[in-house]
């Protein structure tokens, strides 16, 4: 939804292989079936993502690596607030962890 969804939808226009990280798979898939159907780009995937857990980032980092022969735009875009204070199973407070240590290990990953 947003910033991310508008921006994945520009560069599928552009027919750009255009890849939307997202947290849930149904409204991810969603996503990725209207940009399909508004820009006519089959090119357009879905893979999960939550950049509040380290373990999942560098799963999608090392996916990501494997899959596609070069990465040539990444946008970091996911971001919580106002959320109660929660510690994840990695011990990172949760907002802390989503909003930067995330979205700083997934560039670092796929940097190459």
């Amino acid at each position: 939804a947003g910033i991310g969804k508008c921006v994945a939808l520009d560069m599928a226009r552009r027919n750009a292989r255009t890849i939307l990280a997202c947290r849930n798979r149904e409204r991810g898939q969603a996503a990725v079936e209207e940009i399909r159907a508004a820009t006519g780009n089959p090119a357009v995937l879905l893979r999960l993502l939550d950049t509040s857990s380290l373990a999942s980032v560098r799963a999608f980092a090392q996916a990501v690596l494997q899959e596609e022969k070069r990465l040539d735009v990444l946008v970091n875009n996911a971001g919580l607030t106002g959320l109660p204070f929660t510690i994840t199973p990695e011990g990172l407070e949760k907002t802390f962890a989503t909003n930067y240590l995330g979205p700083f290990l997934l560039t670092n990953l796929l940097l190459g």
